[in-house]
């Protein structure tokens, strides 16, 4: 009976283990048709996949196939992850596994954290992912925790605090996990936090190595900061980082300084609004690129740092790309942080341009006079000339697929008193926006080298949707009235729409199973627009999570 039993318990563990997710398999998440293994659907966060059986012909006869209701009437900004005819999804409060094919929930972990959390949170109660490797589901929660639960039961296998929320720290982002290492961020740059990314052991949860977004007195950069400012720095990093295998360097982007006030701070105030470029084995920094120096106007740099191979000069280049929150495009060599291209994409005049030699931006008499204390309207927002909803690019046009934004905003320093857990902002907030007529958003069709759009797709209220984009010449994504959209991706001409039935703010992503291919994006309205914007138009949208999914009806 011994020998029965152990014998059985083998075939257990090797059914598991087979199952158990490599690092081999993360490496390849990009080509990997059949499952959705990383956040941005691979480790260069292109967003973008070569199937082709939901297509400009076929689209037409896109369908529901089921929904799932999440239970939670928070945004959701969940992408979804695909493993073996598992999606794994998350909530603020809840980590869920569900058949692929039935919509059948699997298993569901709660999330329980303190009453008082959703104070310390800026920008929405939300949570955007999670991250598989070696048969564990890793994830953030609202009270800056990092669990790791099992695979196939949602058991939970460890948990390790990485700040305490009393000093208004909280985590919304979703892990990465590159060469064996579980690497988070962390959130709260408005509330006087010292930013920083964390490495963990997956297996035990041991912290390996923690790196500081605002450097001290002592290390490289610390001299960016006058007197003890560093220690409420800020420089957030609550958006997940890219990674290039070959070069095995993650690119994380770094937010916005505190306060806003400036003149507080002088000085370049590094690392915030830069990407760092780190070894994930130790978090030691290779290079670094800062976007903008000394920033007032929350121009955080913590949106995707997206990886690809392109043509420059003529020259193949390993590039990295971001659509920066400051309004201008960038094109880095990922080899070294070597500027290649910095131009705006949507309306900009904070700066007239990017110095091509020193990488800074050159100022116009909006910096001067914000700094100085005048009240200035400038362009873009607060909110940036794109927010945190990932773009997508599609190595097949060429073109980076974007949702922006199209208004500007009202700046005015004010006195800045830190108080733990409270708001260290330095800006008067009674009136922040310029709206200005027509659209409030589009989503654009980019040129990465020009900044320039091939085409652009208007929308009165602006999107908060991340983007796909497929070899079938689709581009998907979602409109805060509900709309789950398709756009031609050579035209830009509005293909097909679904209504959800609350806003989408989450990150379509789409795998084949079966022969079928299927696209999924989770449903849900509640993010930084609907919590700052006032805009009444979004008065009759209703709140209510739910995840979708779609196939093509034969």
């Amino acid at each position: 009976m011994k020998r029965i039993a152990l014998a059985a318990s083998l075939v257990i563990l090797a059914s598991y283990g087979a199952s158990a997710q490599t690092t081999e398999q993360l490496v390849k998440g990009a080509t990997d048709t059949s499952n959705v293994l990383n956040y941005g659907m691979g480790y260069n966060l292109q967003r973008f996949s070569t199937l082709n059986q939901i297509n400009r012909d076929t689209i037409k006869n896109l369908v529901p196939v089921w929904n799932y209701s999440l239970n939670d009437d928070r945004s959701e900004e969940s992408q979804p992850l695909v493993y073996q005819g598992v999606i794994y999804v998350t909530t603020n409060s809840a980590t869920i596994a569900i058949d692929a094919k039935t919509g059948k929930q699997i298993w569901k972990t709660k999330v329980e954290y303190p009453p008082e959390t959703p104070r310390i949170v800026c920008c929405g109660i939300i949570n955007r992912g999670a991250a598989l490797y070696d048969g564990k589901v890793f994830r953030t929660t609202l009270d800056a925790n990092v669990i790791a639960l099992d695979a196939k039961t949602g058991k939970e296998l460890w948990r390790q605090k990485a700040a305490d929320i009393k000093e208004g720290y909280s985590m919304t982002v979703a892990p990465l996990v590159a060469d064996g290492v579980v690497i988070t961020g962390i959130s709260g740059a408005e509330f006087g936090t010292r930013g920083f990314i964390d490495g963990w052991d997956p297996a035990t949860g041991k912290q390996l190595w923690r790196t500081f977004s605002i450097p001290s007195p002592d290390e490289p950069g610390g001299d960016t900061w006058k007197g003890d400012t560093w220690k409420l720095g800020g420089g957030s990093t609550w958006i997940t980082g890219s990674y290039d295998a070959e070069l095995n360097t993650v690119y994380w982007g770094i937010g916005n300084p505190g306060p806003f006030n400036a003149a507080v701070r002088p000085g370049d105030n590094l690392y915030t609004c830069s990407v760092l470029a780190l070894d994930p084995k130790t978090g030691k920094i290779k290079w670094h690129y800062q976007f903008s120096p000394n920033n007032p106007f929350d121009y955080d740099s913590v949106a995707e740092m997206v990886l690809a191979d392109m043509n420059v000069e003529g020259k193949p280049t390993k590039v990295l790309m971001d659509a920066n929150r400051n309004g201008f495009f960038y094109v880095l060599d990922r080899t070294n942080g070597k500027l290649l291209a910095a131009n705006p994409y949507v309306k900009v005049n904070w700066a007239s341009g990017i110095d091509m030699k020193t990488g800074r931006p050159i100022d116009t008499d909006v910096v001067k006079d914000a700094r100085d204390g005048k009240k200035v309207t400038v362009y873009p927002s607060i909110l940036g000339g794109k927010n945190w909803e990932p773009m997508s690019y599609n190595p097949q046009t060429g073109l980076a697929y974007a949702n922006t934004l199209a208004f500007g905003g009202k700046y005015k320093a004010e006195p800045a008193t830190y108080k733990q857990g409270e708001w260290y902002l330095g800006m008067d907030l009674t009136d922040p926006w310029e709206w200005g007529d027509g659209p409030r958003g589009h989503l654009k069709a980019i040129d990465p080298m020009t900044g320039k759009a091939k085409w652009e797709a208007a929308s009165d209220i602006p999107r908060f949707s991340g983007v796909l984009s497929t070899a079938g010449g689709v581009v998907f994504t979602g409109a805060l009235t509900g709309e789950f959209e398709a756009f031609d991706a050579d035209s830009g001409k509005k293909l097909w729409q679904f209504q959800t039935g609350s806003g989408i703010e989450g990150q379509p992503v789409t795998w084949q199973q079966d022969g079928v291919q299927y696209v999924a994006v989770t449903s849900g309205y509640g993010g930084v627009y609907s919590l700052f914007s006032g805009d009444e138009r979004l008065a009759k949208v209703p709140p209510g999570g739910s995840l979708w999914v779609f196939a093509v009806k034969n």
